[in-house]
């Protein structure tokens, strides 16, 4: 295999800020599928092409990785954001297969709340993507990102507490909690993608 002797400077940026993107387009559309009426069947099928896409980008970074000598950044940090990039469509993408497989019907609030919370993250995320580049105005994203995700640790306990509260019957309050848990799983990996960009920043500064 030929190794090249020089990054491609641009490319594997341009490759984080699609999956952030990604990660946008796939956070608003939970939202919107899972609103009163909306076809929530049609919403999951979207929703795994979406993870399908953002597999092709982290599987072009990884190949990428392996034919480059070298690297604008550690290679470790590289695999491991593009990796959390990953996590995080992965766990919205379950979010939505397992409302349609558990047939669920009206979500609690705080489900709703939670997504939410994972539109702005992964709003933010998106914005900060390309700065990586110069490693410059990162600080507030991974400040922010933290915040959101202690947010949805707060609603994910409220959750958890009115599933088991009596007001849903015991399969029902399962099915729920296994939703909520791939939400706060989402909301972590966020996280672990601002804890990945802050220690590229420290590191390169």
């Amino acid at each position: 295999m030929r190794l090249r002797l020089t990054p491609r400077d641009t490319t594997l940026y341009d490759h984080f800020t699609a999956a952030a993107t990604n990660l946008v387009t796939g956070a608003e559309l939970l939202r919107d599928g899972l609103a009163p009426g909306a076809d929530r069947a049609a919403m999951a099928a979207k929703m795994r092409d979406i993870e399908h896409s953002s597999d092709e980008i982290t599987h072009t970074v990884m190949r990428q990785l392996n034919q480059t000598f070298v690297t604008p950044f550690d290679r470790e940090d590289i695999y491991r954001l593009a990796s959390k990039l990953d996590d995080v469509m992965d766990y919205m993408e379950a979010a939505a297969d397992l409302v349609v497989l558990y047939d669920l019907g009206e979500l609690p609030d705080e489900c709703m709340r939670t997504i939410d919370v994972l539109v702005r993250a992964a709003a933010r995320t998106a914005e900060a993507m390309p700065n990586l580049r110069t490693r410059k105005g990162l600080e507030e994203y991974w400040i922010e990102v933290n915040r959101l995700e202690n947010e949805a640790d707060q609603i994910y306990r409220r959750t958890v507490a009115r599933l088991f509260s009596g007001e849903y019957d015991a399969l029902t309050a399962l099915k729920l909690k296994d939703l909520a848990d791939e939400l706060e799983a989402a909301a972590d990996a966020f996280e672990d993608v601002a804890d990945t960009v802050e220690t590229i920043t420290v590191k390169e500064s």
